[in-house]
């Protein structure tokens, strides 16, 4: 059995982290009625021996002693991962495995990146390290981070380049949520253009989530249970309520429910390493079956029933309905629209009991109505789970390497001109040691390059494409 670990990184990171890990607990409790640690548990969660003093040796067998998880949890200011370790989930988190500052990164990718990226490289590598020696056989590395801030976009990519010069052999999966246009970081449009230049060249996949899906998504949940279309109470022990058992509305604090969509899609993304199914996906298999060019590597996720994610009690959706949702706009976690734009291909993630019958059906029912490159007429890669959700007896996550996130990077091209056009907040960047303006230069080329890749195949698509130049001979 593989094993990966989770680096959370920054505040957004370690959020998004702590909703993963309690889900992922929930799951194998649900499951694991003995309480034997099994090979399931075993690809996210050391069972150790804290009977004896100091790190305790992990116990590879039998009864469940005392689960840690595979994680690196790093933050420059210290407040969301004391509240972590101050929560339900403290025991989980190895307290060695934790890298804080208190000053933070002052929204400055420079600041992350170069400054701390320096200062805590050693501890960094010897922490991954000595998380890399408790895996049997070490398969992928999870980032999770933002790119808006400075630790997330700065520390985060940093991080992200650690990894392929340390572990070059191991798949590196980077969670990556963007900021909306209304953030309220007047320089995230810097950071998100400066960490996609690192996430271009270093990432193997990597998952884009807007913020202003997520919120669009959950805003949608609330109104539908307000309104009684899917029942009006919400669970005793949902997610979206605090600990105090008081239901949070949207307004108050919308981030935990945006958090828990995110931590879904990678519990979903995660289900075929971790239990049995008639067809599981290996996580080495989305990389090699989805990214047919080293740079065209962001894969659009889309999650449905979104439905869970709110914890309501509501039916399941017929499973044909599933299908369809997943190619709905509505349901991807960036905002755009993969029915009108160019599949270069697509991964079919399904939990619980369903036939490769069922898989096979609906793939050729929505076939007609997507479009995929020529070249790859066939670019499905489907994945059976045996486990369902909690609490619901199916779900799908969907993967698209689809042209429809180039909307994405082209509006946060724009917004970055905006500011850097009249060199605005340039000097906070430019005082940072190693930090130069070809810094910014570099980054938005590697950002156009990429978004002229997306035209190309979109050309390809609308017939647009001209024949290329032919080597012409003298007679």
């Amino acid at each position: 059995m593989t094993q990966s670990v989770v680096v959370q990184v920054g505040q957004c990171g370690n959020q998004v982290g702590c909703r993963f890990w309690d889900l992922a607990l929930r799951e194998h409790a649900a499951v694991n009625k003995k309480g034997i640690y099994d090979e399931a548990l075993s690809s996210f969660f050391r069972n150790v021996d804290t009977r004896s003093a100091g790190d305790g040796p992990d116990i590879y067998k039998g009864k469940i002693c005392s689960l840690k998880a595979r994680a690196l949890l790093i933050d420059m200011e210290e407040g969301v991962v004391n509240e972590i370790l101050q929560g339900p989930l403290r025991d989980v988190f190895d307290s060695k495995q934790l890298i804080t500052d208190v000053s933070g990164s002052g929204n400055n990718w420079a600041v992350g990146y170069k400054v701390y990226g320096c200062q805590y490289r050693e501890n960094i590598v010897e922490k991954l390290r000595k998380t890399a020696e408790h895996c049997d056989c070490l398969q992928c590395f999870f980032i999770i981070h933002s790119m808006g801030g400075g630790t997330g976009s700065g520390l985060g990519t940093f991080v992200l380049n650690l990894l392929e010069d340390e572990f070059p052999e191991v798949y590196r999966f980077v969670t990556s949520v963007y900021p909306s246009g209304e953030d309220d970081v007047i320089t995230s449009p810097y950071n998100s253009v400066l960490a996609m230049k690192e996430l271009n060249e270093h990432a193997d996949c990597v998952l884009p989530i807007e913020n202003e899906s997520l919120f669009d998504i959950v805003n949608k949940i609330h109104q539908m249970v307000n309104s009684g279309k899917l029942g009006s109470t919400v669970k005793p022990n949902s997610l979206v309520t605090s600990s105090a058992g008081i239901t949070k509305t949207v307004q108050e604090k919308p981030f935990d429910a945006m958090n828990n969509i995110v931590a879904n899609l990678l519990l979903n993304l995660t289900s075929s390493a971790r239990f049995e199914g008639s067809l599981n996906m290996d996580l080495n298999e989305i990389s090699m079956n989805l990214v047919p060019f080293p740079r065209l590597h962001y894969l659009v996720s889309s999650l449905t029933p979104l439905y869970t994610l709110a914890d309501v009690n509501i039916p399941s959706r017929r499973l044909d309905q599933m299908f369809s949702d997943a190619f709905s706009r509505d349901h991807q976690l960036i905002q755009a629209d993969p029915k009108h734009s160019l599949y270069l291909a697509c991964a079919l993630l399904v939990r619980g009991n369903v036939q490769v019958s069922d898989l096979r059906r609906n793939i050729e029912r929505l076939k007609p109505s997507l479009h995929f490159v020529s070249w790859n007429q066939e670019g499905w890669k489907t994945s059976l789970c045996s486990v369902p959700p909690v609490g619901h007896s199916h779900s799908l996550l969907a993967l698209a390497n689809n042209t429809c996130v180039k909307p994405t990077f082209m509006e946060l091209k724009d917004r970055f001109m905006k500011l850097y056009k009249k060199k605005a907040h340039l000097h906070h960047y430019l005082q940072v040691d190693g930090m130069e303006q070809g810094c910014f230069s570099e980054a938005i080329s590697s950002l156009s390059d990429l978004i002229e890749e997306y035209n190309e195949l979109d050309a390809t698509k609308s017939g647009l494409r001209t024949a290329p130049s032919r080597l012409k001979i003298a007679v």
